[in-house]
């Protein structure tokens, strides 16, 4: 498979977006990919700022999204959704009637009606649709899955994930700058705003992980900020196949969480603890009473590849060195599909894993709202 950088066009990701930076950090750290245009932001002093400082030429940066389409097509290997969920459907099926290729910032859409319409333009087939799920792209995560398949913690019986932020109750500052939410955040949709922003997240990593699908759930849903009518906080039990049962906790006003991302899996013969603040120990518990800390000069089988080890053991690894993981992934199989071969990478993942995720979260809705367990 070719290590040549492929050409990346970005809608979205400007200077004032949320994620932007990160993408264009992450997508070219190990030289996979290089982004040569953009329509960057509706602001067009924000959209012209960030391609003289991305060196973005001027005559590939664009002040409207389909004018990029319609010049950049046939120029870029792939392009990159960067802008507000609200706003995917209508670049996403865009795009996939001109048949380019996409990487779209999760989540991919804001409920099953918008999945379903997507589904009516996009052929699997025939398309390449990649969704940014990150958290995956961690080298400890990957070990924490081989783990599993290799049985190492038993009979899986149990999962619980969370993810609280603060962020409702506490903005950050950024640069010695407040970050105050964005307008498309201070509003739910078909699912609830919180559940696109951290629940996809929280869905993915479990699929990911255990490789089923929720079959039930009982959920509630709380407002504890200044946001009148907004659900800032999410408690939600699980059921899945074979047994398995599990928990997703996310919140937005967490006082005391920038984000507090953690996993346990807990198996018959063990268990295991991720915490993202952490990111490089993973923290095992065996029924005979040992415990272990596994970190990258560990006896890893997946987080010692020296893709992951960009600098040795000791020197923690970080949230865009995970992102750039992912992009590595994305470029593999975007190789693939360039060459009429079907993508087979297994840290990929696009149309089906969103669906899923947003079918999961319309059924915490409806169980909210009945006070009951809802089938997925």
């Amino acid at each position: 498979m070719t290590t040549k950088p492929l050409n990346l066009a970005f809608i979205g990701g400007g200077m004032n977006s949320a994620v932007g930076y990160v993408h264009f950090t992450a997508a070219q750290l190990d030289n996979r990919f290089k982004v040569v245009a953009g329509a960057f932001s509706r602001d067009q002093n924000a959209n012209a700022a960030t391609a003289q400082q991305w060196d973005i030429a001027p005559e590939r940066t664009y002040s409207d999204w389909r004018t990029l389409i319609k010049q950049e097509k046939d120029l870029v290997d792939a392009v990159v959704v960067l802008t507000p969920t609200p706003h995917h459907l209508e670049v996403l099926t865009a795009l996939l009637n001109e048949n380019v290729p996409i990487i779209c910032e999760k989540s991919l859409v804001c409920g099953t009606a918008e999945t379903q319409a997507l589904a009516t333009v996009y052929d699997p087939a025939k398309h390449f649709l990649a969704v940014t799920y990150n958290y995956s792209g961690y080298a400890m995560v990957r070990e924490l899955k081989h783990l599993i398949n290799k049985g190492r913690l038993g009979q899986i019986q149990k999962i619980h994930l969370e993810m609280p932020q603060e962020g409702f109750k506490r903005p950050p500052d950024i640069a010695g700058k407040p970050a105050k939410p964005q307008a498309w955040r201070l509003q739910d949709y078909q699912v609830p705003t919180i559940c696109l922003d951290l629940g996809v997240h929280l869905h993915h990593l479990s699929s990911y992980l255990l490789e089923r699908e929720p079959t039930e759930t009982c959920a509630q849903f709380a407002n504890h900020s200044d946001y009148p009518g907004l659900i800032d906080d999410v408690q939600m039990l699980l059921k899945y196949p074979d047994g398995i049962h599990g928990s997703m906790w996310m919140s937005k006003t967490a006082i005391g969480h920038r984000n507090g991302l953690q996993i346990r899996v807990y198996g018959t013969a063990g268990s295991a603890t991720w915490v993202q603040l952490n990111p490089d120990e993973l923290q095992l518990q065996y029924s005979d009473g040992r415990r272990e800390i596994l970190d990258r000069a560990g006896q890893c089988q997946y987080a010692n590849q020296f893709r992951y080890n960009r600098m040795k053991p000791g020197h923690p690894t970080g949230f865009v060195e995970a992102f750039a993981n992912l992009y590595t992934d994305i470029h593999q199989a975007l190789c693939a599909y360039q060459t009429d071969t079907a993508p087979t990478n297994e840290y990929v993942f696009g149309f089906a894993q969103a669906q899923a995720g947003l079918a999961l979260f319309e059924a915490a809705v409806t169980s909210n709202e009945q006070h009951s367990w809802c089938q997925v």
